[in-house]
C-alpha cells in the first residue's frame, strides 16, 4: 500500500471522526477492513477516501434499500481487482460525491488531490451524459466522453466499474428504466471495453444488458448451456488430461489448462448472425492452455494438432498480428472428442492478464518492470484508435453523420496490413488500398494512382485481408476520384477526399470569379483592388467574410457579376467624397426619414396598410432580414425586396418606401425560399438532406436532383421558411453534412 502525506484540510467539509472499522453500520469486504485496521486513517488515502464518502452518503439509500454506500465500495472494489493504484480506488469510493452532495469539486482536490479529483470530475461529467437523447446531444456527450478519455484513461475505466455494478444491481428499477440502461450498455459501454480490451468487464455487461433486453432468448440460452453442461465439462476433463501427458512428454512443464465457458451474448449473437442452432457453435466448449514463453504457444499448437484433427480456415495468429487492444493468442479449432467441435487458445500468463484486464494490465501487472504506476496517454501506441477518433470527430461537424460513423467505425474489429517497410497498419474491416493511402499520409493519398497487394497489381477498391503487404503507386497528376467514395470506410480518408474536392473547387471558383471582375475593372490594377480596404468592404457587405470567399461565390453563381460591380463602384465613390469633405466646409444631413409607426394589424409586413402589396419573387425575402418596398408602376401595388436585391439598385428613388417585419402579425407564415445543393453523388444523400429537414419541421414544396457521370449532383430544393433565423440553421446543418460540396440560395445574396 503506497503512503501519501496527509491532506490539507476542506473548504467547506470536515474530515469525520475515526471510527474502528468493526463499528461501521455496514458490512465491509475483507480487504477494506484490513485496509482499516492496518493504517491509520491519516495517512492512508484510500482509508480517508471511504470514510468521507461514508459520512456523505449516511442516511442514502438505493433503490434496493440497501445503504448507497455499498455502490461506491463495490466500485472500488473492481478497481481493486483490475489492480488500481489508490488514486483510482479512491475514485472509486468518491465517484458520486458531487453529483449526490453538497461537496464542490474543489473540496475534492483539496483533500485527496489533483488526481483524484480529475477522475472523480471527468466520471461525474459521463454519468450526466444521456446516450439515448436527440442526436446532437447524443453527438456532444460523445465528443466530450473521447475528450476526458485522452486526457485521463483512468476516467473511462473508473465509469466502466461503476457501469458494470450497476448493471449487477439492475433488478430494482422500473422495467422502462432497466432496458434504457440496458440498451446504452450494450451500444457504448460494451464496446469500450472491448476497445480496451478489458474482456471480463465486456462479457459480463453483455450477459447483463442481454439479460435484460432479450429476457426470453437468455433464459432459452441459459438453459441450453446448463442442460449439456455435465458432458461438456467431462469432454474437457478427458482433452485436458490427454494434452496435459503430451505437454509434459514435450518437456513443457510449466502450464495451465482451464476450461473456457463462453458467454450467453457471445452465442446468441453467433447464432443469430450466422443463423446457427446452438448444437453448431464451435467455441461453446472451448479449452485454454497457459505457459510460460512465447515460443512454447507455437509448440503447443503442434502438439494439439498433432492429437486432434484442426478445422480448416479455423486458425488465428493473434500473437503475430495482435489486435488493436493489445489483445494475442493462438486460436485454433479442432475435432475433439466424440466428433465434438473444440476451440483452444494457447496464450502467456502476460497475454492472458492483457486479454483479461486489458489496459488494466498496465496497473495490475507492471510491463516495465518497475514499482511506479506510470500514467498511461494517448500518445502509447496501444491508443491509436482513440487518437484517430480525436483526429476525424472535429471534422465532421454534422452531428448524425458523426454518431453514425461512429458506431459503424469504433466499434468494429480491425484489419491488420503491412507496409513494404514492414510496419503495422490497423484499418478498419473493409478497408482498402485508399483508405490505406490517407492513413500514409493526406499527399499519397490525394496523389495515388494505383496499389499493389501482396506484389500484384490490385483495384484501388479492393478489400484488404489480414496480413496484406500494401505499396501505394503514386504521379504527381494523380487526384482523388469522386468515385473513391463508394468504397473508402475509415472516416479519416472520406473526409480528406471531400475536402479535396471542395477546396479544388473552391480555388476553381476564385479563378473563374477573378476572370469575371478582370473582364469589368480592366486587368490593368486589379491585384491592388483586390487587395484594397474597399474591396474588403464589398465583400462584407455582399454578406463574406474575405475577398477570397467573394470571388469564390461569384465563380459559383452565389452572387452576380453586375452586384459586385456596383457596390465596388458605391465604396469607391463614397471613398472618394470622403476625401473631399475632409477638405471641404462641413455639410449638414437632412435629417433622417422617420420609420413608420408598427403596425398593431394583422398585416406581416408594417408600413403598407391597406395598399396591395407582394412579396418579390426576384429574392423571395424573409422574417428578420432588412427590406424595402417599390412602388410598382400600373395598378400591381407594392413589391416588398430584399435590401441589397439587385433589382432594387435600378429603381428610383422617389420609388421607394420604408417598410418592415410585423413580429406581431406573423402567426406561422411562411415564404417560399429556393436552394441549391452541389453534392458528392451517393446513394442516400437526398434522402438525409430531406431527414434535416424534417427535423427542423420544414415542408419541401420541390425536391429535384440532376446528375452526371463523375460529377457532383445538383440537388434543388424549394422550401417553406418561417424566417432568417430558421433558414440558417437548416443551410448550417446542409452545409456541415461532409457530401455537400457547395449550398447557395437562389435568387438573392446568401
Amino acid at each position: 500500500m503506497n503512503v501519501v502525506a496527509p491532506c490539507p484540510q476542506p473548504l467547506n467539509v470536515a474530515l469525520p471522526p475515526e471510527i474502528p472499522a468493526p463499528d461501521f453500520d455496514i458490512k465491509l469486504p475483507s480487504w477494506l477492513r484490513s485496509c482499516l485496521r492496518a493504517n491509520k486513517p491519516s495517512d492512508c488515502l484510500i482509508c480517508r477516501a471511504f470514510r468521507f464518502a461514508h459520512e456523505l452518503h449516511r442516511g442514502q439509500t438505493r433503490r434496493s434499500g440497501e445503504p448507497y454506500i455499498m455502490h461506491p465500495v463495490a466500485v472500488a472494489g473492481l478497481l481493486r481487482d483490475l489492480g488500481g493504484d489508490e488514486t483510482m480506488i479512491a475514485a472509486g469510493f468518491l465517484h458520486d460525491v458531487v453529483e449526490d452532495t453538497e461537496v464542490k469539486i474543489e473540496e475534492i482536490e483539496a483533500l485527496f488531490g489533483a488526481d483524484v479529483a480529475r477522475l472523480v470530475e471527468g466520471v461525474t461529467k459521463l454519468s450526466k451524459f444521456n446516450f439515448e437523447s436527440k442526436t446532437e446531444h447524443q453527438a456532444e456527450n460523445f465528443r466530450r466522453m473521447f475528450l476526458a478519455m485522452a486526457k485521463d484513461i483512468r476516467v473511462i475505466v473508473v465509469k466502466l466499474a461503476d457501469r458494470l455494478h450497476n448493471m449487477r444491481t439492475l433488478e430494482a428499477l422500473a422495467p422502462e428504466k432497466q432496458k434504457r440502461i440496458a440498451q446504452e450498455t450494450r451500444e457504448i459501454f460494451a464496446p469500450l471495453a472491448n476497445r480496451l480490451g478489458m474482456w471480463r468487464f465486456k462479457w459480463e455487461l453483455e450477459d447483463l444488458a442481454f439479460k435484460y433486453l432479450e429476457p426470453e432468448d437468455y433464459r432459452r440460452i441459459q438453459a441450453l448451456v446448463a442442460e449439456k453442461r455435465g458432458a461438456r465439462e467431462s469432454r474437457l476433463e478427458h482433452v485436458k488430461k490427454l494434452l496435459g501427458q503430451r505437454l509434459a512428454e514435450a518437456g513443457i512443464e510449466s502450464h495451465e489448462l482451464q476450461g473456457r465457458p463462453k458467454h450467453l451474448y457471445g452465442i446468441y449473437h453467433k447464432m443469430t448472425a450466422q443463423q446457427k442452432e446452438f448444437a453448431e457453435i464451435y467455441d461453446i466448449a472451448a479449452l485454454r492452455i497457459i505457459v510460460r514463453e512465447k515460443e512454447e504457444c507455437y509448440r503447443v499448437l503442434a502438439i494439439i494438432h498433432d492429437a486432434f484433427k484442426p478445422i480448416p480456415n479455423r486458425f488465428k495468429d493473434y500473437i503475430g498480428l495482435p489486435k488493436a487492444n493489445r489483445y494475442q493468442s493462438l486460436h485454433t479449432t479442432v475435432v475433439g472428442l466424440n466428433g465434438r467441435p473444440l476451440e483452444v487458445q494457447i496464450r502467456t500468463e502476460e497475454m492472458h492478464q492483457i486479454a483479461e484486464y486489458g489496459i488494466a494490465a498496465h496497473w495490475k501487472y507492471k510491463e516495465t518492470g518497475g514499482s511506479e504506476n506510470t500514467a498511461l496517454t494517448t500518445s502509447d501506441e496501444k491508443f491509436t484508435w482513440l487518437r484517430q477518433l480525436l483526429d476525424w470527430q472535429n471534422d465532421l461537424k454534422d452531428d448524425q453523420e458523426y454518431v453514425e460513423q461512429l458506431r459503424e467505425n469504433l466499434f468494429e474489429d480491425d484489419v491488420y496490413v503491412f507496409t513494404p517497410q514492414g510496419d503495422l497498419i490497423g484499418l478498419a474491416q473493409g478497408a482498402t488500398p485508399v483508405d490505406f493511402a490517407y492513413r500514409i499520409h493526406s499527399e499519397v493519398g490525394h496523389h495515388m494512382k494505383g496499389a499493389r497487394i501482396n506484389g500484384q497489381w490490385s483495384g484501388v477498391d479492393t478489400e484488404l485481408q489480414n496480413g496484406d503487404i500494401v505499396e501505394i503507386v503514386t504521379q504527381n497528376n494523380a487526384h482523388p476520384s469522386l468515385d473513391w467514395l463508394n468504397f473508402a470506410v475509415t472516416p479519416s480518408a472520406r473526409h480528406r477526399i471531400r475536402q479535396w474536392f471542395k477546396r479544388s473547387r473552391r480555388d476553381e471558383n476564385i479563378l473563374r470569379g477573378r476572370e469575371l471582375l478582370e473582364k469589368e475593372l480592366g486587368k490593368k490594377g486589379l491585384e491592388n483592388s483586390l487587395k484594397s480596404a474597399q474591396m474588403q468592404a464589398v465583400a462584407e457587405r455582399c454578406n463574406y467574410q474575405s475577398v477570397e470567399d467573394l470571388l469564390a461565390g461569384l465563380g459559383y453563381g452565389e452572387i452576380t457579376l453586375n452586384l459586385v460591380v456596383n457596390r465596388w463602384r458605391e465604396m469607391t465613390m463614397k471613398t472618394q467624397q470622403t476625401e473631399v469633405t475632409l477638405t471641404a466646409s462641413p455639410v449638414v444631413s437632412p435629417a433622417p426619414a422617420a420609420k413608420p409607426a408598427p403596425s398593431a394589424g394583422s398585416s406581416p409586413i408594417a408600413g403598407v396598410e391597406g395598399l396591395l402589396y407582394h412579396i418579390a419573387g426576384c429574392c423571395h425575402p424573409l422574417p428578420g432580414e432588412s427590406i424595402i418596398g417599390v412602388v410598382n408602376r400600373g395598378a400591381k401595388g407594392i413589391s416588398i425586396h430584399r435590401q441589397g436585391c439587385p433589382n432594387v439598385d435600378q429603381v428610383d428613388g422617389e420609388r421607394l418606401i420604408p417598410v418592415r417585419w410585423n413580429a406581431a402579425a406573423q402567426n406561422g407564415h411562411t415564404y417560399p425560399v429556393s436552394i441549391i445543393i452541389e453534392a458528392i453523388d451517393r446513394v442516400g444523400i437526398l434522402m438525409e438532406i430531406l431527414a434535416r429537414l424534417s427535423e427542423e419541421k420544414i415542408n419541401v414544396r420541390d425536391a429535384r436532383v440532376k446528375t452526371s457521370v463523375a460529377k457532383p449532383a445538383l440537388i434543388s430544393l424549394e422550401l417553406e421558411i418561417r424566417d432568417h433565423a430558421q433558414l440558417e440553421v437548416i443551410l448550417t446543418k446542409i452545409k456541415n453534412m461532409s457530401d455537400v460540396l457547395a449550398l447557395r440560395r437562389v435568387n438573392g445574396l446568401d
